[in-house]
């Protein structure tokens, strides 16, 4: 796939396997879905996710940072959705920026659709992703659609069509950060892990800040 075209993309054996063994000690201490905060030490291990990113979206940087660990003790599954809204050091009085929340201590909020369709989601997979470990499925094209309203959401899943995103570990999966999406639970034994990192080169406004990674 293509990242233009179908708002994502398939980078193969993105990291060695001592830098995916880093990753893993790292965050061996969490579990499930975790919203990373700054000083969990992950901006020193992310190097080439960096350097993929620049060459997709130049001049931007980590913003915000997720991790996922889907196994035995942690399974879920999410239907069909985009991930609308950004992570910031506070919240803050800028126009457009709304349903402020705070989750795990951290400020949330959905931004003017514009910083969305300019930003950068990149999976770097810790663990296999096949099709028995739940890999995320994507609308090929859907990124293109704007912010979509929920009613709207079934049928342009339909005329976009699906497609599961494999992966080795330490493969990277690219994203537009609109891309619809979703996810089954496990069907076999063992984990997927990933480290989830969203890119920028937009600074926001009136005071605002990214979280950081």
């Amino acid at each position: 796939m293509d990242l233009d075209r179908d708002g994502a993309e398939h980078f193969q054996a993105a990291l060695s396997s001592g830098e995916v063994a880093a990753l893993r000690r790292q965050l061996a201490d969490h579990r499930a879905s975790v919203r990373l905060k700054p000083g969990t030490g992950l901006a020193a291990l992310i190097g080439p996710a960096d350097a993929l990113a620049a060459t997709r979206l130049p001049g931007a940087s980590a913003v915000f940072a997720r991790y996922f660990d889907k196994g035995p003790h942690s399974s879920w599954s999410l239907g069909w959705h985009q991930d609308r809204t950004i992570a910031v050091r506070r919240r803050g009085d800028a126009a457009g920026f709304t349903a402020w929340t705070v989750k795990a201590g951290i400020a949330h909020a959905v931004p003017p659709v514009g910083y969305l369709e300019r930003m950068l989601v990149l999976r770097i997979h810790l663990d296999e992703a096949g099709e028995a470990a739940s890999p995320l499925l994507v609308a090929p094209g859907s990124h293109r659609f704007g912010a979509v309203p929920e009613p709207e959401i079934d049928s342009i899943v339909e005329r976009c069509g699906t497609r599961a995103c494999l992966a080795a570990a330490g493969d990277v999966w690219a994203y537009s950060a609109l891309i619809l999406h979703a996810s089954g639970p496990m069907r076999a034994p063992g984990r997927r892990r990933i480290v989830q990192l969203a890119y920028s080169a937009d600074p926001l406004p009136a005071g605002l800040e990214w979280l950081g990674v």
